[in-house]
């Protein structure tokens, strides 16, 4: 699928994602060479206790300083602050954000590229809500979760987008560097936040729809208390002000309701992107 030349900044933020990270960064090329573009990695590591830095270092060798950019920082200092730390390194024409611990399949990038040249959106979002989208591996709990944050969104914020909390995401660099000193939230509730302040500034918004799968190794960082908490602060904070204090001193909660995800069996079958494709992991930790 040939398109016409530009550059794509890919925000990799990382904490404990030394098993995953190679695995990601093959799929990356593997997804920029389908469509035939060039690209940047930027990996944003916060200080990760089990060597993610030591093995992006080893990628950069093995790829080279243009391909795999380094953007250490000392320690965890949010999410959203990851994606403006990261973004100073960037040289691309677009900014490509996703998660690192394999939630998100890079396959659906072209899709994505093609959708925003197609219709010249400034924003195309990934989203699981939608006919062809869907979830795997979380529980009915963190499904309700998930889909109550996004549908009470909907009545409170009108985001114009079915998938608010997701975080696969291509953005117009301009775009992006326009909407983001304005966004307050740190954490992972940045992502509904960045939407709905870019919906407000009158720039278009398009969807694709992709599958998402539990992360592989590791734990969730996101707890449904933060979630729930946004939701709380957003709903009077319609004015342009966007009060958002009340997360942060609610944040104490979120630790008695995060999903822990930490152990395996040996022999793991994953469903990466679709009930029959199958990513078989050899040797992986045991509980």
């Amino acid at each position: 699928m040939a398109l016409r030349s530009s550059k794509y900044s890919v925000l990799l933020p990382t904490y404990n994602e030394a098993a995953n990270l190679p695995i990601m960064i093959s799929l990356l090329m593997k997804a920029f060479e389908e469509v035939d573009q060039d690209f940047e990695v930027i990996i944003v590591d916060d200080n990760s206790p089990d060597g993610t830095l030591a093995v992006a270092k080893e990628l950069q060798r093995a790829y080279g300083k243009e391909r795999i950019v380094l953007a250490p920082r000392e320690g965890k200092l949010g999410l959203g602050t990851a994606y403006v730390h990261g973004s100073k390194f960037a040289t691309g024409d677009f900014v490509l954000i996703l998660d690192a611990d394999l939630s998100h399949h890079p396959k659906f990038i072209p899709k994505m590229i093609s959708k925003q040249r197609n219709e010249k959106l400034d924003i195309v979002a990934g989203t699981r809500y939608v006919s062809q989208g869907g979830v795997y591996g979380w529980n009915l709990k963190r499904k309700l979760i998930s889909r109550g944050a996004n549908f009470i969104a909907q009545i409170v914020l009108r985001p114009g987008v079915n998938d608010l909390t997701g975080s696969f995401r291509l953005y117009r660099r301009d775009v992006f560097d326009r909407v983001m000193p304005t966004v307050l939230s740190r954490g992972y509730t940045f992502q509904m936040e960045i939407i709905v302040r870019a919906k407000r500034m009158g720039y278009t918004i398009g969807e694709v729809p992709i599958t998402f799968v539990d992360r592989l190794f590791g734990e969730s960082k996101l707890g449904s208390m933060e979630i729930v908490q946004y939701l709380l602060a957003s709903g009077t904070s319609l004015s342009p002000s966007w009060h958002v204090e009340p997360l942060y001193l609610l944040k104490t909660q979120r630790a008695q309701s995060e999903e822990r995800t930490t152990t395996w069996n040996a022999k793991v079958y994953v469903y990466l992107v679709e009930a029959n494709e199958k990513l078989v992991l050899k040797n992986t930790p045991s509980s």
